[in-house]
């Protein structure tokens, strides 16, 4: 209805941290340092997901190390009663548009978020080809840091983000806003035709330290500017309806 505002996304609306980093990669924490902080942070779940075996200069996990860490978070949920630690990987997607790990690793995942780490240079049809070819596996949930940019370092790279919203909101895939301060990724605008085209977003802060769990607040800003509400971004869900969303 002209004249209204959105009721915008706070801060306080978030519950968990979908996307994060540990020492098993090129994080500066244990699993058990950031879940303190999530838990300090008054969250309900907080999902690991280190590198995958791509991301040699980030340390990423092999199949086996991935497995050796699921074991690991197995163990530090049944020691902790305040939150929920998912099982997740950061999973490259390959030039080809293939993902990291083949598909028997992937189901041993709570959440699939999969990223652009390499060849930032295809063309616009070769790089969004890329993209939508990833977005077609069905264990492949959230589409992390979707252009690519680093403010101030890198330009975002040539994709047709729009194709990617739209068949993000024909398969029902979440879209990443990255809140680290060096991303913001997506950006406002693109926020706003997400939003419009009826595509979840995922606010997480990709966190390498577990200091950098509380820069969710600029990914919290940027939301805003895109008019995001609480009810267009997943992680403002108890697990139950997070976990049915992204089955």
């Amino acid at each position: 209805v002209k004249g209204e505002l959105p009721d915008l996304i706070e801060q306080s609306d978030i519950r968990g941290d979908l996307h994060c980093h540990t020492t098993a990669s090129d994080g500066l924490n244990s699993i058990e340092e950031m879940a303190e902080k999530a838990i300090e942070l008054g969250y309900d779940y907080l999902s690991i997901s280190d590198h995958s075996k791509s991301s040699r200069v980030a340390g990423g996990l092999t199949e086996e190390e991935l497995l050796a860490q699921i074991d690991e978070i197995d163990r530090v949920n049944d020691e902790i009663d305040e939150l929920e630690i998912l099982k997740s990987n950061e999973v490259d997607i390959l030039q080809d548009g293939r993902l990291d790990f083949d598909e028997s690793t992937l189901a041993e995942l709570d959440i699939v978020v999969c990223s652009v780490h390499s060849n930032f240079g295809l063309s616009e049809v070769e790089q969004t080809e890329r993209v939508l070819t990833a977005l077609e596996h069905p264990q492949l949930d959230i589409l992390g840091h979707p252009t690519g940019r680093l403010l101030g370092k890198r330009q975002p790279y040539d994709i047709d983000v729009e194709a990617i919203l739209d068949k993000a909101a024909e398969l029902d895939k979440v879209v990443e806003l990255n809140a680290q301060p060096a991303r913001l990724d997506l950006n406002a605008s693109y926020c706003r035709a997400a939003k419009e085209k009826g595509v979840k977003i995922a606010i997480s802060t990709d966190a390498h330290q577990r200091d950098h769990l509380e820069g969710i607040e600029y990914g919290i800003f940027q939301a805003r500017r895109g008019w995001l509400e609480p009810e267009d971004v997943i992680n403002t869900r108890p697990l139950s309806d997070l976990v049915h969303l992204i089955d």
